[in-house]
């Protein structure tokens, strides 16, 4: 199995930031519950509070792209439609 790296930030709209900063948390505890999940952080910035880096490792492929599919479904996905995303992925061997 590959592990899959997710690293990055988003930045979040300044109309939007309550509602993610109230939604976080549970997509946090979801996130960490899946099967494939090994680390989950997003963490705000205290310099940037628009700005939320973002850091996730999954067991395999198969893992992250179940997360992919679910968040896509969450409320999680339908209120960071507006956020901007600077991720990258990466597989290791």
């Amino acid at each position: 199995m590959s592990k899959v790296t997710l690293e990055g930030h988003i930045l979040v709209p300044v109309q939007d930031l309550k509602q993610i900063l109230e939604a976080l948390p549970e997509h946090i505890e979801l996130t960490q519950a899946e099967p494939g999940c090994i680390t989950f952080h997003v963490q705000q910035s205290s310099r940037k509070p628009h700005r939320f880096d973002v850091y996730e490792v999954f067991i395999d492929r198969e893992g992250f792209e179940y997360h992919q599919s679910r968040v896509k479904e969450s409320r999680w996905g339908a209120i960071t439609s507006n956020v901007i995303r600077h991720y990258q992925v990466s597989q290791e061997s």
